[in-house]
Parts: C-alpha cells; structure tokens; sequence
C-alpha cells in the first residue's frame, strides 16, 4: 500500500528517470553529435569545392552538384507526393466502420496506435521514399546531360531511321522515367493498398464483398498506370532492339537485330504494345463499371501474349526458319552490325593489304641496307631498365621511377629525331631517411628532373642517356625540373609556408626551395584547415605550427587522378606519359568520349580489351572508364598537367565528335579549340595505346567487310599472349619508328601482331600511324599473310629462340652462378616481303641489381642470330656488313686496327688477346675463374690505350702550337 501519511513535501525523483543534470549532458551529446556530423558533410562538400576551384574548373563542379541537387528534389518531391497522395486519397476514400468483424477488430488497435501520429507517420513514409527516389535520380546527372544537351550524329540507325543521337542521349533517359514510373506506380498500390486494408476497404477474411466500390477504383487506376507503363516499354523495347546485346555464333558480344528480332521480336512487341494500350484502358474503365473481371481478363491475356508472342513464337522462327539457312537470313543484318562496328570503332577505313611473308630478294647486301632503313630498332626496352635508371640516376633513395618508362620523340644532336626511352625522378616517400609527419608533407615534397636514353643504343649493357645527372642535364636544355605532381605522388604535401622543403642534394650539400607554382588551396583561413583536418582525418593540420602564412596544401596529384576529375565525364587512357614541352614537363594523357548506344554496333568490355601482359603487373597502367561496356569510342580529347604547377588542360582532338560536343555544350569553356596546341606540344602527341588495343581486338573479327566470311568464322585472329614471360596474358602493343611497305620514310608507330584463333603462326601485322600532326595519324594498316603457307608467329620464334642449340648454350652460360635472363620486347618489322624479329636479352646478376643487356636475338627467314649487338646480330643473319657500319664486329677474329702509335697498337692487342681468352674460357668449361681473369685484363689493357691516346693528343696539340 503507498505511504498516505505526512512526510517530506519537496521534489520527489521518479524511479528510472535520469536527473536534470544527466538530460542536460545527453542534449549536449546529441547536439555535437549532429553538429559534428554537418560539419563532416560540409567539410566534404567545401573540400571539393576549394580544390575546383583551385584549378580553375569550378564550373565543373557547380554544374554537377547544381544536376545532382536538380534531380534530387524534382524527382524526390514527385516520388513523395505521389506515394502520399495515394496515402492520402486511401485514408480520404475508407469506409465507415458500423459493422465490425474479427478481422477488423483487430486492425482497429493498430488503427488507435497510429491515429495521433498520423500526420508524422506520413511525412516519415513520403521522406523516405522521396529521399531513395532523389538518391537515385542524382546518380543520373549524365543521363540528363546528355539528353538535354544532346547534338544529333548525322547518321542514321538502319532498321528505324534515326538519328544516332536518340540511342546514344534520348533512350537511355526515357528508360529511366520509365524505370522511375514503373517504381513509383509500384509503390504508390503497395501504399493504397496497406491504407486501404488498414481502414477497411480491402478486406481478407471478412465474409461479403472483398474490395469497397471506392478501394477498387483507386485501385484500378494504378493497376491501370502500371500496365500504361508496361505499354510503353514494349514500345522503346522496340528501339531498344537496334542496342540489344547477344550471343552470336560469330561473336558474344553481338548488338543490334538479327533475322528473329526483325521478323519475331519486332512485330511481338508491337503487338503486345496494342494489347498492353487496351488492358490499361480495361483498368481505367473499372471507374465507371466498378468490377475488376473484364481488366484481370485483360491482364491475364496479356501475360499469355508475352509468352507465347513474345518468347516461344521467336523461338519457334530461329529453330524452324533461321536455323535451316542461318547464313543467307542473317547476311543482310551481319552486313549492317560489321558497317556499324567498324565506324563506332574508328576502324572503317582500315586498309588490309596481302603481303607473302617471304623476301623475294637474294641480294644480302641489299637486304642488310634495307635492315637499317626499315626501322630504328629499338633495343632498350621500356618495360625492362626501369631498374637501371633505378640504380644509375636514382642518385637519392627518396627518389624513384615508374615501374614502366615511356618512349617518345626527340631531337638528336644531328637534328633528326630518335626513338628516346625516359622517366621522371620522381618522390619515393618509402626512400624517406625518417618518416614522420613532417617530412613525409612538408619536407619531402617533389621529385626532380627528366633522366632519358636512346632507344636504339646500349654501352657496356647500360643505357646510352642523353639526360642525366642530379639536376638533370643533357640534350633536353632547361626546364623547370621540379616534379609536385607526378604518376607515384599519391599523398598530399603542404608547401609554401614556414616549412622549407628539401629540392636536391649535391657536392655541396642540401639545397632547399620552397614552392612557387600557386596552384593547391590556401590553407590561411582557419575554417580551410578546420574542414582538410576533417576531410585527411588528419587533426595536426589544425594546429600544427608547422603551417602559416602562404602555405598552400596540394592533393589529387597523379595525372589521370586530375584530368578525371576536371572532366567525370571521360575515359581516361591507362599510360600517362612525361614530355618537355615550353621548358616545362607536361603530363600527356590520352581522354576517350564513349557511349554503348551506337545502334548495330557490338559492344566490347573496356577492362578485359585493354589488359595485357604490362597491366596485369602494374595497375596503375589500367583504364580508368566511365562506364566498362562501350560500343563507340574516339580518342576526342588530348590533356596535360603541368608537373610543377598541377595546372590541367583539356584539348579538342576529334572536332567531328558529336558525344564530345554534347559534353562540350554541357560544360561550356572546360576545352579548348584544337588550334590552341602548339607545335611544341603537338610533336609529343600520339596514338594511344589503350584506344589501339580496342582497335586491334574488334579487328580480330571485324578486319572482313563481307558477311558471308564474317559468319563461317574461318578468318577469326587472335592477339598472341607476350612469349617473353609465362603471364598468359596479351602481348602488349610496342611503339617504334618503322616504315610499311607502301611508306618512304620511318614514321612513329605503334604496331602488334596477331595469329589464327587457336593456333601459333602469324596471321597479319597491324600498325598505326602514331605521330601526331601529320597527314597520315591514325591511319591503320594490315598486313594480312597468306593461309596456305606458315610464318612463324611470336611464340615460335620465341620457342626457336631457346631451343637453338647455340642460343641455348650461350643462354645457359648468361645464366651461370646467380645470373638471370629477362627478354626484352620482341620487335616485329616488316622488311622487302619478310618478317624480322628482333628481341634484346638483359642479364641481371653477379652481384648486379640492374638488368644489363648482353645479347640481341635477331631472326629472319629462318636465320637466327644471338650476338652482343644489333649490329652484329644484323650482319650475321644477313651473311653480309652493313654499308653504314663503322666499326668492325665484335668477334675474336677481328684484329684492332692499326692507330701509328706503337703504345696504343699494343694496347689494343693486349685487349683483344684478353677478349679472345674470355671467349675461350666460357666454352672451357665454362672456366669462370679464367673468365674474370681475362675480364679484368682486358679492361686493363683498354685503360692503357685510352690513356696512351690521350697523351698523344695533347702531345700533338703541343707541337703545333
């Protein structure tokens, strides 16, 4: 019983309430909770909005944000009123209660619960699926781009006549209000349904009428909408047949309408349109006739329809009117989706050209001339020295080089260009003598310089550089050799305030700089470095005192990380490369406008095209794709970004291509004209590697024009896998200046080879034109090889290679003590009706970190050679010296030549004596200790003729004077 007598009358505390004090902490909580989580979201939005800005593309980001924000509330808002409206209209339409079942007894508590909350509970319901709906629709904001901004292709799709555009812009968007009608009509009857059930005007259990007069109705009209909707996607599916992807007995990627889908499918769908129109109007007729039988007939016949006009009649045409005569109902729709491919691909004006793959000359003086001319072989493999440039120019543990160099064009000492492989010295935060927070972002902050060597020239197995040293130095001239955005800078660094960063180091010391690009964001105002504290999730950025006044925090510093976030709207190419362009290094990235709505034209998947044996090792070399499954591609746009200011252009390439046009139009000023790239520039442009490896795989198929051939499958190639290791996977295109048959002079190309589906020989050679601003770029030729007779492919040269017993032998010797062989790129070139191949061999080993080359293999027509040079390799082969040889072959019969000074003649054979020892001593055995003996004599013996020369010199200059 409670306590009734007197006591104390003050405040009394309730059991398992918290106190005033308690409450007052928990508000708190939950106040900077909230305030903690806007500030999150605000420091993501103003991060993004400071960096845009920084870089001079802020436009980019309020059009975006401006799309996503449009279409969040227009279609959040239709969504949420739709699906309250009914709410609403099911509440408003409920049926008086005067007779209660069982059944509707007990949904009268759930009706008692939710009736003081009923204007909550719909604000909750219409917010959550306004906020899904706007969700959904923001990620749309390209749809919308491209359908608004949307400029017609000026070709037409060959079943419908149509302009291009409307597949590529106009669909895709009219499939999603269909996608967002069919979910709003969907949710909108779950909705009035729940409410109807919920009042009483649907009922379960109860005895008599299921549905009340004004349930069904209401009803009716939404079943009604949804199969109006249905109406309408039988008729876009009839469009959508031109971009219908299948399996194909010629392809697996087939797009557009066979024989069954323009004599089936077609009329189905049309059909099925008309019946569609007339169950809708059945349901909407339920208003006035308030009786579902007549529309669930309707509805019942339309499903029947679908699958007996929409599925077993096309079946029963493909078994009993395709199958029997496949080829002669499928050539006119084969002819139309090779036509389309081949123009969505850029590969339409290919030219295929025989060629017997046999010389036809017998001169081998001629032949060892033609060598030289064919091509400037280059033996110095990119994908190789990378850890020789590593270990001859690092010069600094805290710098590095990409794992892949890149090979480019520039002027030698004589004025004509070469072939040259380079890399920039960028930062290696790994190298880092100490890690901390300081010196990973404020110290060491850039890389520094360009380290290049020909292509086409080793000595003593390393590189022939033509950049070198720390500050770089060379035939490149000066530039601003400071590196703050580079492919292996992935951190931020701050720079510019208090904080000296470290530039170089030399014989003199530590030098230090401190940035003067301007571009980054300041970080002066407190809320800037409030909200990158949040954004890092890095608090000292906050109050480190190691920032202040000027300093300037710079991120997204990879080249292709800035040029995909400038324009979201591009593919990017997977190899950005370096160039010194205007006394600058300038990042060229290669930029693609795609779309998978080219009407006929089969679609390829942009991450399994582009791979090969040099992605599959470094990721960084991958495609970065806007969307993975294209069937039109053009190479539309050039980029740089600047390596000591971060600054990003963007330049039109393709000036005929509607889809960057439409882009364009979207974000007005983001690109510039073509003729704003200057000749400097424009001679390091070329052909893209990653838009050729789609090329060359659609060619596989698509290099026949006649559907007949195209359907037997009989000319299907394949790209060989690279025989220079065990990856298993594609050979990876190669750059290289090289002259086809029908040109007159070396051209920078970039080439590849293919082989018969399932087979090892050669099937054709494949190059395209690479150099930019020339008449002929992009101008893909073939060299289709015949089939009655057998030329070996990669990887039967590659198998002679190791198992020629000499080359093997003098491979297993490269091989002794902890030596290791890496073949390098093995070269295809076109020479006078043949095929030469030509590999570099690096040995690494012996106490050597750094692959060296040793050997060249070189084969033609079945003469094979394995020598220290390519010129050696050459003459062997041919059986003859080359006219342009100066120096004699390195071979023991050799003798030196004669110099009138009896101390360097002596010299010389003193070293030519211990070179022929060295020879002697690795078929002895081979006799090592003999080996380095002689090694060691024979570098010796060529000091004392250096200096012996040297002394000469001077000693005949003193004379004269």
């Amino acid at each position: 019983m409670p306590d009734r007598g007197g006591g104390p009358t003050g405040p009394r505390i309730r059991a398992g309430r918290p106190s005033r004090r308690i409450r007052a902490l928990l508000v708190t909580l939950g106040v900077l909770a909230v305030l903690g989580m806007a500030f999150t979201m605000f420091a993501g939005f103003w991060t993004d909005w400071l960096w845009y800005r920084s870089v001079h593309y802020s436009s980019v980001f309020t059009t975006t944000l401006s799309t996503k924000i449009g279409l969040f509330f227009v279609f959040g808002l239709l969504m949420a009123l739709a699906v309250g409206f009914n709410i609403w209209l099911a509440h408003r339409l409920r049926p008086p209660l005067s007779a209660m079942s069982m059944e509707q007894q007990s949904l009268d508590r759930y009706r008692m619960g939710i009736a003081p909350y009923k204007k909550w509970l719909l604000i909750a319901v219409t917010s959550l699926v306004g906020l899904i709906a706007g969700a959904s629709a923001s990620s749309q904001w390209r749809t919308w781009l491209m359908w608004v901004n949307g400029v017609p292709f000026h070709e037409k799709d060959p079943q419908f006549h149509l302009d291009v555009s409307f597949y590529a812009f106009d669909l895709p968007w009219y499939r999603f209000l269909l996608g967002f009608g069919f979910a709003a009509a969907i949710l909108c009857l779950i909705a009035a349904a729940l409410t109807h059930y919920l009042y009483g005007g649907l009922r379960v259990t109860s005895p008599g009428a299921r549905a009340t007069a004004a349930a069904t109705g209401h009803l009716s009209v939404l079943l009604g909408i949804f199969v109006a909707l249905k109406a309408v996607a039988y008729w876009l599916d009839r469009y959508g047949l031109a971009v219908k992807s299948s399996d194909f007995k010629a392809t697996d990627d087939w797009t557009g309408l066979r024989y069954v889908d323009a004599n089936a499918y077609l009329p189905a769908k049309t059909i099925l349109f008309c019946i569609a129109v007339i169950c809708a109007l059945l349901f909407f007729a339920t208003l006035w006739r308030r009786t579902w039988q007549l529309p669930v007939i309707g509805f019942g016949l339309m499903v029947l329809s679908a699958i007996l006009i929409g599925g077993l009649y096309p079946a029963i045409v493909q078994k009993f009117q395709v199958q029997p005569n496949e080829q002669a109902k499928e050539a006119p729709y084969v002819q139309k989706n090779l036509k389309a491919t081949r123009e969505a691909y850029g590969i339409d004006d290919t030219e295929v050209t025989k060629y017997d793959g046999v010389s036809t000359t017998s001169d081998k003086t001629r032949l060892r001339s033609d060598a030289n001319d064919a091509a400037s072989i280059r033996i110095l493999d990119p994908n190789i020295v990378s850890p020789t440039f590593q270990q001859l120019q690092q010069m600094k543990n805290y710098y590095g080089f990409p794992t892949n160099l890149d090979v480019d064009r520039y002027p030698a000492k004589d004025g004509k260009e070469q072939d040259t492989v380079l890399g920039l010295r960028e930062l290696n935060l790994d190298g880092i003598p100490k890690n901390n927070w300081i010196n990973d972002h404020f110290r060491y902050t850039h890389g520094y310089g360009v380290v290049a060597a020909k292509g086409t020239e080793a000595k003593d197995g390393e590189p022939v550089f033509t950049e070198y040293d720390l500050p770089s130095r060379g035939d490149l001239g000066t530039y601003q050799q400071r590196i703050y955005y580079g492919e292996k800078t992935g951190t931020y660094s701050i720079v510019g305030g208090p904080q000296k960063e470290i530039d170089y180091s030399d014989n003199d010391g530590e030098k230090t700089t401190s940035y003067e690009g301007g571009s980054g964001v300041n970080l002066d105002n407190p809320v800037n470095r409030a909200a990158y504290a949040v954004a890092f999730n890095e608090p000292q950025i906050l109050y480190s005192g190691a920032i202040g006044k000027g300093s300037r925090i710079l991120y997204n510093r990879t080249p292709k990380e800035r040029v995909e976030a400038v324009a979201p709207w591009l593919t990017i190419d997977g190899d950005a490369y370096p160039a010194v362009v205007h006394h600058r290094i300038q990042w060229i990235v290669d930029a693609y406008t795609t779309t998978n709505g080219y009407p006929y034209s089969s679609r390829t998947t942009l991450g399994d095209t582009t791979a090969d044996s040099l992605t599959a090792t470094n990721n960084s070399r991958a495609v970065v794709a806007q969307q993975n499954q294209v069937n039109y591609i053009r190479n539309s746009v050039k980029a740089t970004v600047d390596a000591y200011t971060g600054e990003v252009k963007l330049y039109e390439w393709d000036t005929k291509d509607p889809v960057l046009k439409t882009w364009m139009k979207a974000f007005p000023g983001t690109v510039q004209p073509k003729s704003a790239i200057s000749p400097e520039l424009m001679a390091h442009l070329r052909y893209p590697q990653d838009l050729f490896k789609v090329q060359r795989e659609l060619l596989t198929r698509y290099h026949v024009t006649d559907a007949e051939t195209f359907l037997t499958g009989s000319e299907v190639w394949q790209v060989p896998d690279d025989p220079t290791n065990k990856s298993g996977n594609a050979v990876p295109p190669y750059y290289l200046s090289m002259k086809m048959p029908d040109q007159k002079k070396q051209a920078f190309s970039l080439s590849t080879t293919f082989t018969p589906n399932g087979r090892d020989n050669l099937s054709a050679f494949m190059s395209v034109d690479a150099e930019a601003g020339t008449g002929d770029y992009g101008r893909i030729r073939i060299l289709k090889l015949p089939t009655s007779t057998t030329v070996d492919g990669p990887k039967q040269v590659q198998s002679k290679f190791n198992s020629e017993q000499d080359i093997a032998a003098a491979i297993k010797l490269l091989k002794g003590g902890d030596s290791d062989i890496e073949y390098g790129n093995l070269l295809t070139v076109p020479l006078d009706g043949g095929l030469l191949y030509v590999e570099p061999v690096y040995v690494r080993g012996g106490g050597l970190k750094y692959p060296l080359l040793r050997k060249v293999l070189v084969t033609y027509e079945g003469r094979t050679a394995f020598e220290n040079t390519l010129g050696a390799a050459l003459d062997k082969v041919f059986g003859t010296k080359s006219p342009a040889t100066t120096r004699p072959p390195d071979t023991g019969t050799t003798k030196p030549p004669a110099t009138g000074n009896p101390t360097v003649d002596q010299a010389l054979q003193d070293a030519q004596k211990a070179f022929d020892a060295g020879q002697q001593a690795l078929k002895d055995g081979p006799d090592w200790d003999a080996y380095a003996k002689a090694q060691k004599d024979l570098q010796e013996a060529l000091k004392r003729a250096e200096d012996a020369q040297s002394k000469a010199g001077r000693t005949g200059a003193g004379n004269q004077s």
